[in-house]
């Protein structure tokens, strides 16, 4: 797998994690067997008894609602800016002013 597709993978899990509530349970059906579980189009054909086709429109169309639901909701890059900050204070914590600060910065994120 390249790195590129690693990242997408990687990216639609936690978008999945996030926002899994909000989907049906058909888009939810494909995001598992091909983000989760790793299966091609052809497998996860045979599991729902569908065309290629019909996997690949069923993701394409899935991977674009959760990233509107990101766009609109923006959970997952407050999660990604919160990991930050977090790894910032746990190396600032010689330097209080700087652990302050980047507490006051987390606390205004929610």
């Amino acid at each position: 797998m390249k790195m590129n597709e690693l990242n997408k993978t990687l990216r639609m899990n936690y978008l999945y994690d996030f926002y899994n509530g909000l989907l049906t349970d058909k888009q939810k059906d494909y995001v598992k067997l091909y983000y989760l579980m790793d299966l091609q189009f052809s497998e996860i054909a045979d599991e729902l008894n569908v065309t290629r086709q019909a996997v690949y429109d069923n993701l394409k169309r899935t991977t674009e609602v959760l990233e509107a639901y990101e766009e609109n909701l923006g959970m997952y890059s407050r999660y990604l800016k919160r990991q930050q900050l977090y790894d910032a204070l746990k190396t600032s914590l010689d330097d209080k002013q700087q652990a302050l600060n980047i507490i006051e910065e987390l606390e205004s994120l929610d």
